[in-house]
């Protein structure tokens, strides 16, 4: 066996003897073993190859090629034995890329192409998500009662403001709606919502235009109507016994409803680092089954005859695996629920048959389950950052463990208790953030730089108070008493909400970042995977390849000016780092995610008159703005009166302009966004560089464009109609 030095004796002088090349393999050499850890790396590597590419691609061609690359690695395998690791390093991303376009052929959802206008519609209620501000319908089999037939949509989501607590999961609803195609994102590069809802058999979305009459109270017609049935009494159960702030809170927490939390509270914690208590992941449900391993093997402990005769430990660690399964079942079986559940079955199962619980090996095999069921879940940030942060964690307890058992061995202040509870609590704090903070910057463009203080404060909260009174809330359900359980849970929880505000009120709690690249991002995840994944000093080979996406990241730049797919808004971001809007209360959500991408802590309104640091002036319904040596009229109004021979380039907002302008000047139109969603310009070398929504999301199932639309994919950005 190779030392974790990565030599041994022995092997010194021939290491030394034959140079570097030579010290590689021998480093390599101890590193055999954990190769079946890249398993999972190189077939989510397909995945996201497949999601990546522009169009869809031939299935007939995928598995074609997926038959060609098995049959040579079975020649492989009998001809020429030591290429087959070569050879499942082709074949695992090959399954990756067909795994994930056999899963987009079996959900095969139809999703609406335009607006429909207000209409009636008759639809069983298949989930009820209670909002700050109403609530949050999904409707199966929605049927339209009027000539305009809606397609044969599986789901539809539909938001609703007034009282619906007549209404249960299961029963058959009739409404006045108006439905709209899922939302494309609103930047290119943006979160892809439409994806997203495809993914869940969503066809449409839209907001009911009046009250919902319950036409019929069905019984549940199919396990999912149960529990999502069980899961609104449990929420509506828990909102009434608890407090205004706290009841929100308890929910997202026991049932995984988040949608009733105030904004105010989601605001701190994002901004103190905390939201990840909010989100139901590893910690809550190993702090649940944690929590159940210990109770029930206390009292079959404290009974003589059974911790005598039978394996309490045992017993103990499938009473959790229960636990943890109930738990998922009512806290919704989100993606990172099923993949902390996954976790702490196989660590209870590894207890039940005495072998090592928690390993790398143990995250390969869950990674895989998830991958294999749901390709999807990769290009999630949930998925993303649970993943970065359990492999960082284990990776660096493996390392840590034995050191900390020679720091026991020697006594000492180290070997209290208390104080390995603390250096625990402060180490998987900062690996876990510096894990996570990639995919922060990526999808978020925001770094909590107080996330440590936070989280020092709140997780032992979590773990010894908040979590154990809500399992006893659960449990006193049965017997109508959760209000008890649920008062103890709202203490702790108004101590972690006052630790969140007052984190969030620091100066500086907040680093808004540019954004960055999907190169850099894969150049830091796969060396963050080698540096965890490898032993030995062979692991410091990741070091060049996270320097290189580190300096690789800075070299991103914001876009210069940005306009929304409706031409209701746009903004402007000016050399010296200033951001201006135009005005209006529309699209609060695009605005916020817009500031967040062009880096800016707050934006500007547009100046009336000339202004100066790029932006030359506005008159009201006109701006004009210069970006290097290039200078851009923005007509947002038709009463705008300004000469086009006085800028290069025209963003003309406005579907009928009293000003004419040569057609080669239209840098941007209405038609343009019409047909290409929101726009993102920015000026390198004098010269725009357009990136467009149409572009990034590529002809894929979930971004079917209109018959109408698709007519004009050929047409150039700066041609008519």
């Amino acid at each position: 066996m190779i030392a974790l030095s990565g030599r041994s004796r022995a092997q010194t002088p021939t290491a030394r003897g034959n140079g570097l090349g030579a010290m590689i393999a021998l480093w390599l050499a101890g590193n055999v073993s954990r190769r079946i850890l890249w398993a999972p790396v190189f077939f989510g590597i397909g995945i996201a190859t497949y999601f990546t590419l522009p169009a869809e691609p031939d299935p007939r061609a995928t598995l074609a090629v997926v038959l060609l690359v098995t049959i040579g690695i079975a020649v492989l395998r009998l001809w020429v034995r030591p290429l087959t690791a070569l050879g499942l390093c082709v074949l695992l991303p090959v399954a990756g890329f067909g795994t994930a376009q056999l899963r987009t052929f079996t959900i095969d959802a139809p999703v609406l192409m335009r607006e429909t206008g207000p209409l009636f519609v008759t639809a069983q209620v298949q989930s009820i998500e209670p909002t700050e501000k109403g609530a949050r319908l999904t409707l199966a089999s929605p049927l339209a009662e009027s000539s305009r037939n809606l397609p044969a949509l599986a789901l539809v989501r539909v938001q609703v403001r007034n009282d619906i607590s007549h209404v249960s999961p299961g029963d058959r609803v009739r409404l006045r709606t108006l439905l709209r195609p899922p939302p494309a994102p609103s930047l290119p590069g943006g979160f892809d919502f439409a994806r997203k809802a495809y993914f869940e058999r969503i066809g449409a979305v839209g907001f009911a235009l009046g009250p919902v009459m319950r036409v019929e109270r069905l019984a549940a017609s199919s396990l999912s109507v149960r529990i999502n049935r069980l899961r609104h009494d449990f929420t509506g159960r828990i909102l009434a016994g608890s407090g205004a702030e706290t009841g929100p809170v308890s929910a997202a927490l026991l049932t995984g409803e988040r949608r009733a939390i105030p904004k105010d509270i989601l605001a701190d914690m994002r901004d103190s680092g905390l939201a990840h208590l909010l989100a139901i992941s590893g910690l809550h449900i190993g702090l649940v089954a944690g929590l159940i391993f210990f109770v029930v093997r206390l009292l079959l402990a404290c009974i003589g005859p059974l911790a005598l005769r039978y394996p309490i430990k045992k017993i103990a660690a499938g009473a959790a695996i229960a636990g943890a399964f109930a738990y998922l079942i009512v806290s919704g079986a989100t993606i990172p629920t099923q993949w902390a559940f996954l976790m702490v079955a196989i660590v209870m199962a590894a207890v039940m048959l005495d072998r090592t619980a928690i390993s790398l090996r143990l995250v390969a095999l869950a990674a895989g389950i998830i991958l294999i069921l749901s390709p999807e879940a990769l290009l999630s940030a949930s998925f993303q950052m649970s993943f970065a942060a359990v492999i960082a964690l284990v990776a660096a307890y493996e390392y840590v463990a034995p050191r900390t058992a020679n720091l026991r061995e020697r006594g000492g202040i180290l070997s209290s208790r208390l104080a390995m509870f603390v250096a625990a609590t402060i180490l998987t704090t900062v690996v876990a953030s510096l894990a996570t903070a990639p995919f922060a910057v990526y999808h978020f463009n925001r770094v909590a730089l107080f996330g440590l203080l936070a989280n020092m404060l709140a997780v032992p909260m979590m773990a010894m108070w908040i979590m154990p009174t809500g399992v006893l809330s659960m449990l006193l359900m049965a017997v109508g008493l959760e209000s008890w359980g649920l008062m103890l849970m709202g203490w702790g929880l108004e101590a972690v909400l006052a630790v969140a505000a007052f984190v969030a009120d620091l100066p500086g709690a907040v680093a808004l970042v540019p954004p960055m690249s999907g190169l850099a991002l894969a150049g830091l995840f796969l060396g963050g995977l080698r540096l965890c994944l490898w032993r030995g000093r062979v692991r410091l080979l990741a070091l060049p390849v996270l320097a290189v996406a580190l300096m690789s990241s800075g070299f991103e730049r914001s876009p210069d000016m940005l306009i929304d797919r409706e031409a209701r808004f746009f903004a402007l971001k000016t050399g010296d780092g200033r951001v201006y809007m135009s005005p209006g209360r529309a699209g609060g959500f695009e605005r916020d995610m817009w500031r967040r991408r062009l880096a800016a802590s707050s934006t500007l309104s547009l100046p009336d008159g000339v202004s100066g640091n790029g932006l030359l002036g506005c008159d009201g319904p006109a701006c004009i703005a210069r970006f290097g040596a290039r200078t851009v009229g923005i007509i947002y109004d038709a009463a705008a009166t300004f000469d086009c021979r006085n800028v290069d380039h025209v963003a003309l907002l406005i579907r009928v302009s009293p000003i004419y302008c040569r057609w080669n000047r239209v840098l941007i139109s209405t038609f343009h966004l019409w047909r290409d969603g929101a726009y993102s310009v920015r000026f390198a070398d004098g010269e725009p560089v357009v990136q467009t929504v149409r572009e990034e999301r590529g002809d894929r199932p979930w971004s079917r464009l209109p018959p109408r639309k698709r007519q004009y994919l050929r047409t150039s950005p700066t041609s008519r109609p």
